[in-house]
């Protein structure tokens, strides 16, 4: 298990009963890997993880599993409790994932003691490999980079980190802590260029759900020495990717993966689905985005369709 590359925070696909669409959800997962990307990353915040429940998040898993052939599959590891996540971790390995991505608590959000012992505990409840979730924004917890640190000296099955505090210092800051201990992986679309610059070697992206080749070529330019095609590239991207910085992400890259022809836009309440300034704001963009779009050699999604 490497957590390098692209690796997609999958949306979760919804048919019209609400339920999960596992058949679009094999042929996105296939179209997803087919552009290159190197892993998948299921039940996550993108994937609206919250709002399902044990037994489809389950299902879910199995159905990337089997879609991913050889490919890796994370498992995002959030509950209200330590106990219910230490289940789903466990349940998560036997159905085949092959790494976990271990948040903070739904929900509490205390001090480093309580927050220390909530991770280590899932991180030790499985011999996989886990990336921690540093997201303080949105779930109010703050990984520093000495806790890193700290929780990296101690299991050695802590093999990343998902930095999402917006804030490239950070990656630095774990860097000059650790070396390569850690692989680093950027957890906010509009700063994957800047995060490859300062050391991180992965981006878990979100937009990737309807541009995968743009965002695979934009990781492959960054790690390059041809900074004029790099930022030729980001320009175009980046109102797209801001997307992913915003309150409603989730409602936002369903739409815009609707919009290309590659997924819907449904979502699970109480989420709703855009409307108002904010949907004309989002075809603003997404408008100025297709009708500048630069010439990426991709792969179909038709061509993955079940034979």
């Amino acid at each position: 298990m490497n957590f390098t590359g692209v690796l997609p925070a999958m949306t979760t696909p919804f048919d019209p009963s609400m339920q999960v669409d596992h058949a679009f959800l094999t042929q996105h997962a296939a179209w997803q890997l087919g552009n290159g990307c190197s892993g998948l990353i299921m039940l996550g915040s993108l994937g609206e993880g919250a709002t399902l429940d044990h037994a489809e998040k389950i299902a879910i898993l199995k159905t990337a599993v089997a879609a991913a052939g050889n490919k890796p599959v994370v498992a995002a590891i959030s509950h209200l409790s330590t106990a219910g996540a230490v289940a789903l971790a466990k349940a998560a390995e036997k159905a085949g994932c092959s790494g976990l991505m271990v948040l903070p608590p739904y929900v509490y959000s205390s001090d480093w003691r309580e927050m220390k012992a909530h991770v280590g505990t899932v991180i030790a409840a499985t011999a996989l490999p886990c990336m921690l979730y540093n997201n303080p924004v949105a779930y109010k917890t703050d990984f520093l980079p000495t806790q890193i640190s700290e929780l990296a000296v101690e299991h050695v099955n802590l093999r990343a980190v998902k930095e999402s505090a917006a804030d490239v210092r950070r990656i630095a800051a774990i860097r000059e802590l650790l070396d390569d201990r850690l692989e680093i992986c950027v957890g906010v679309d509009d700063l994957i260029v800047e995060g490859i610059a300062a050391g991180a070697v992965g981006w878990v992206a979100g937009l990737v759900n309807a541009f995968p080749a743009e965002s695979v070529k934009l990781v492959e330019l960054a790690h390059s020495s041809d900074a004029a095609a790099t930022l030729a590239l980001y320009r175009w991207f980046l109102p797209l990717l801001r997307m992913d910085t915003v309150p409603k992400f989730v409602q936002l890259i369903k739409w815009v993966q609707e919009q290309a022809g590659v997924g819907s836009a449904r979502v699970r309440a109480p989420r709703l689905e855009l409307a108002g300034a904010e949907l004309a704001e989002a075809e603003a963009v997404f408008a100025q985005a297709m009708a500048t779009r630069p010439d990426v050699p991709n792969k179909p999604f038709a061509a993955f369709a079940a034979q």
